[in-house]
């Protein structure tokens, strides 16, 4: 098993920016993939981003040149930075791992607590 235990959300004014962060424990070597999902109110779950444990990334075209996903010691730790932030990204935000890939794109095994992000002035 793998737990997953994000941080960082909060209030930001649009604009701004904010830094979650994603830390994983237990079965971390079973992990190839990395990722980020936020579900707003009365919207569906989607991907923000995801980052394969080779270098690849994808990102939801709404995020594009603005958010940036990033890992730190191959598994452990991943990143999810967040600039220029505007209203329609308030969200919980979910830090996300898989075996591979393929699934984190699609619907990834673990999953964090989630972190609330509100852009509002």
């Amino acid at each position: 098993q793998v737990q997953l235990v994000e941080s960082g959300g909060g209030l930001v004014q649009p604009g701004g920016s904010l830094r979650l962060s994603c830390a994983a424990s237990g079965s971390i070597f079973s992990i190839n993939a990395m990722g980020w999902y936020r579900q707003a109110p009365g919207k569906q779950r989607e991907l923000v981003a995801g980052i394969s444990s080779g270098g690849v990334t994808k990102y939801a075209d709404s995020v594009k040149g603005r958010f940036t996903i990033s890992s730190v010691n191959a598994k452990n730790t991943w990143y999810l930075q967040m600039n220029d932030l505007k209203p329609e990204d308030t969200a919980v935000y979910y830090c996300t791992a898989s075996t591979y890939y393929s699934d984190m794109l699609r619907s990834p095994p673990y999953w964090g607590q989630g972190t609330q992000v509100t852009v509002s002035s």
